[in-house]
């Protein structure tokens, strides 16, 4: 039987059903309807409500941060941490080709610019040994601040993507970010609920960035969440985000730039049944991962991704390493022809218009990767 075929044929056979299967899609299963149902009838639909401060406290208490601030997006909570941790205009920013944009979307509002390092294969998430390297060979430290020697831009930030849940090095990351003064704002918006040495990403740094995009394991609709431990901080979020509106019964006044960036207390509902049953969807996700790990074990020139060492992945999306780009190409062409969703792995940041002419450390493992990804459907089965 051609391997493609019996690729599509277990797909189908895992996901019970003859019919096609999607990429990624939320399962509601719980208080969802029950829980907005309240909101309308208390007419609490908007940017206050007890379903936001909920969200943001069960959020904070699941993740073991300090504090837990909701935005509309996850670009938007990207965003605010970059300004939160002082990247300004012209700084520029270590962070990862192989990542989704809005990961430089953010930084680019600011008017900020990515200095793309490469990811390490066995997390898909980008490498300290690489960050590293590439500070020793184009930074500097003028009294205590990181600089760029060529372009003699401050370096202010490093921004690791966990790649389709699976944690980066967070320990070596924090270890060298500490070295050279660099805020480490870590892009967890694929990752809740997953755990590095036993502690949930987006906690390392000083501020961390969760989504909950239809597509994500659980869902506001659409929405984000900004970690911090540092809880002053958080406050100065809520604030921002929230217009900068200084408390009053009536007057309005603002006391700083803000941002229009608040969850609306319906999508939060959304967000606290679906946070009620996070458990059980992300055992159900490492199980259809078990699964695909024994049936690709017996498949040649295929590698199922499984999660790194030290680390408990969430396994958003499962991964296939392919041989080669045209194994990648006839896969995506057959799996998408047989009512089985599958992608390649984003565009490279590195290779989109608006980010090409960005300096870059050669991306050998990033291109190597880019070539060979394939997604395979990952949601809940019911």
């Amino acid at each position: 039987m051609d391997t493609n075929k019996k690729i599509v044929d277990f797909i189908h056979q895992l996901y019970d059903t003859s019919e096609f299967v999607p990429l990624s899609v939320p399962r509601f299963i719980g208080n969802e309807k029950k829980y907005l149902a309240e909101c309308i009838d208390t007419t609490f639909v908007s940017s206050v409500g007890k379903f936001v401060d909920r969200f943001e406290g069960d959020m904070a208490a699941y993740t073991g941060a300090k504090k837990a601030v909701v935005c509309v997006s996850g670009t938007n909570a990207l965003h605010m941490a970059l300004m939160l941790v002082g990247v300004e205009r012209n700084d520029e920013v270590l962070t990862q080709a192989l990542t989704f944009v809005a990961t430089c979307n953010a930084l680019s509002y600011i008017g900020a610019h990515p200095v793309f390092i490469d990811v390490d294969k066995d997390t898909l998430g980008l490498s300290p040994t690489a960050v590293r390297k590439w500070l020793k060979n184009n930074a500097e430290l003028k009294n205590g601040i990181c600089y760029n020697k060529s372009t003699g831009c401050r370096v202010k930030a490093c921004v690791p993507m966990h790649t389709f849940g699976h944690p980066a090095h967070l320990d070596e990351l924090v270890q060298v970010c500490t070295e050279w003064n660099i805020e480490l704002v870590e892009d967890a918006a694929e990752s809740i609920g997953s755990l590095y040495k036993g502690k949930h990403t987006g906690t390392f740094g000083k501020v961390g960035v969760i989504s909950f995009n239809g597509n994500k394991t659980i869902t506001t609709g659409g929405g984000g969440m900004l970690l911090f431990q540092d809880e002053k901080l958080g406050q100065l979020a809520k604030h921002i985000t929230t217009q900068a509106k200084v408390p009053h019964r009536w007057e309005f006044v603002h006391d700083h730039i803000g941002y229009n960036y608040r969850m609306p207390n319906i999508n939060a509902a959304l967000g606290c049944a679906q946070l009620e049953h996070i458990g059980e969807f992300i055992e159900n996700k490492r199980q259809t991962a078990a699964c695909y790990a024994e049936f690709f074990r017996n498949i040649t020139d295929v590698t199922f991704f499984i999660e790194p060492i030290s680390c408990y992945s969430n396994y958003w999306l499962n991964t296939l390493i392919l041989k080669d780009k045209t194994s990648q190409l006839n896969f995506l062409q057959y799996t998408n022809d047989h009512d089985v969703m599958t992608r390649p792995v984003w565009e490279l940041m590195s290779r989109l218009e608006m980010f090409k002419g960005y300096e870059n450390d050669g991306l050998e493992n990033t291109q190597w990767l880019a070539d060979r990804i394939v997604n395979l459907p990952s949601s809940v089965r019911l």
